[in-house]
């Protein structure tokens, strides 16, 4: 059942958005590869495909915040190798994500979350410094990213491992993903306004609620991106992100 009023929502539902919320602004201010993070405390807090109209319009807010920081920092070069596959992923999601049941979709998120995290492990012990050239590289993951941001708002560690494999500077890649994410994310707002019917005027009062969460994560996303011992950082986030998945599948 899909939200009806906000006054259904339980305390643990609140906290956990917020926290949502708040990882979502953490990661838009550049601590990349937590985003998984606010999917899974989203599809804990509210049935799973429901989280997905949730989610959206924060991250669309979350991305005008990292716009207007990073845009001088933008490769519009690679926004336009990886943008067109992400649309075809987003159209192929659409048709294929909203006829899918409300189990199958949970456990589809599941293994996807699974998925990521092995691309992402596999990734970091990669040794080799070559950049990627060939056109199925781009077109694969784009297409991959832009399915699973459509169904489950998952794009972010595969797009992660594009732009890493690109080697692009840490400003760079996260002015270049902002643009790229600010672009999908509007994008998919009529999918799920019109097809999906999974965003509506109490998912976006609640999402109201919920932009102090963005605005507080993304301040201190900004003071810690400097600070924080990434190798530690990275194999946290990887053994949070497999706990919130296994919590998921037996929600």
């Amino acid at each position: 059942m899909f939200l009806a009023s906000i006054s259904e929502i339980s305390n643990t539902s609140w906290i956990l958005s917020f926290l949502a919320a708040f990882v979502i602004g953490m990661s838009k201010a550049g601590i990349k590869g937590i985003a998984i993070i606010n999917v899974t405390f989203m599809a804990i807090a509210f049935e799973t495909k429901q989280s997905t109209g949730i989610v959206l319009p924060l991250l669309v807010i979350a991305d005008v915040f990292a716009v207007i920081y990073y845009n001088r920092h933008t490769q519009w070069t690679y926004v336009a190798k990886f943008l067109p596959w992400m649309l075809l992923g987003i159209l192929l999601g659409s048709w294929v994500g909203m006829d899918l049941p409300e189990k199958v979709f949970k456990l589809f998120m599941v293994f996807l979350i699974f998925l990521i995290l092995a691309f992402i492990v596999w990734w970091d012990q990669k040794k080799v410094k070559t950049v990627p050239t060939h056109w199925a590289f781009a077109s694969g993951i784009g297409t991959l990213a832009g399915f699973t941001t459509m169904v489950g708002n998952l794009a972010g560690p595969l797009s992660n491992i594009y732009f890493l494999a690109m080697r692009l500077p840490k400003n760079h890649f996260i002015g270049t993903a902002a643009w790229l994410f600010l672009i999908i994310n509007v994008f998919k707002l009529p999918f799920h306004i019109f097809i999906w019917n999974t965003i509506s005027t109490e998912t976006l009062l609640l999402d109201l609620k919920l932009i102090p969460g963005i605005v507080l994560g993304f301040i201190i996303g900004f003071k810690i991106v400097k600070m924080i011992n990434e190798t530690f950082f990275r194999k946290m986030i990887l053994v949070l992100t497999a706990l919130g998945a296994i919590i998921i599948l037996f929600k």
